[in-house]
């Protein structure tokens, strides 16, 4: 496929965070993907839209009116995890909100992908209570992509996809290893010019902690990142408070890297 304006809505994980830093600038899946389009077409443009802690009607009200005045040939929809992850998710009632972004930009002529999530109790064993809920709203997710032709990357069967070598220390987000990972499959679901079904594969065994390297490790992100994130939601703050997307307009993708670090550090969590 053939693409000329390609613009990505979502959260943190679409702007990019775990790859690159707030400082030097995220690179991100959705740039990476940007990257590989410009490879075959250097006329591409590229917006991103995404802010992170936004949840999936936040995106749809922020994010959406501004994704269909940009005209995009293809666009790309992230959403749902900040929603999963908050007390009172339904997941057909989130998913309902993702489907309104599905009919608008396929009915504007846009070829929508969207991702299913990894099963988070096998990245955090400490919310694996959360795991039925990433397994329902996959299933909504996929059956709305379904209703409008969108293309579905569907991540959640793959062992890679809770290898903790792909997620950043605060398991949320992808590392760069991880952004790239993602970035390489919905580039082979696209068909794109030298991509390959090498995303799916797993990584290299790796030796089994010991117990007490697990419990220690468990307690540690617990008082890191699982902790502070009670917090600002008993504050009613986000992780997003003051921020805004980071490429609102449609540009050249020989813009993504500058003032940036080629390739981010990879963080092994």
């Amino acid at each position: 496929m053939s693409f000329k304006r390609y613009v990505a809505l979502g959260d943190s994980q679409t702007e990019g965070l775990g790859d690159g830093d707030d400082t030097l600038g995220h690179r991100g899946w959705a740039d990476r993907l940007a990257e590989h389009l410009a490879r075959a077409d250097p006329d591409l443009l590229y917006a991103n839209l995404a802010v992170r802690g936004r949840r999936a009607a936040e995106i749809r009200d922020q994010q959406l009116a501004t994704a269909l005045e940009l005209r995009p040939d293809l666009a790309t929809v992230m959403a749902g995890m900040n929603d999963l992850i908050r007390p009172g998710f339904r997941a057909a009632e989130v998913a309902g909100v993702v489907e309104e972004m599905f009919a608008a930009l396929t009915g504007a002529g846009a070829h929508v992908v969207t991702v299913t999530f990894p099963d988070i109790g096998r990245i955090a064993p400490l919310v694996r209570r959360l795991a039925p809920r990433v397994v329902e709203f996959n299933a909504c997710l996929r059956a709305a992509a379904a209703r409008h032709g969108v293309t579905v990357v569907d991540t959640y069967p793959h062992a890679f996809a809770t290898d903790s070598r792909m997620w950043s220390s605060d398991r949320l987000h992808a590392n760069s290893l991880g952004h790239a990972r993602i970035a390489a499959a919905v580039a082979h679901a696209l068909g794109l010019p030298g991509s390959d079904g090498d995303w799916a594969l797993p990584l290299a065994p790796q030796p089994r902690p010991a117990g007490w390297q697990v419990a220690a490790t468990e307690l540690r992100w617990a008082a890191s990142f699982a902790g502070p994130w009670v917090v600002r939601r008993l504050r009613g703050r986000s992780s997003g408070d003051g921020f805004t997307a980071k490429r609102p307009l449609l540009t050249p993708v020989a813009s993504v890297d500058d003032g940036q670090a080629e390739t981010a550090s990879t963080d092994h969590g």
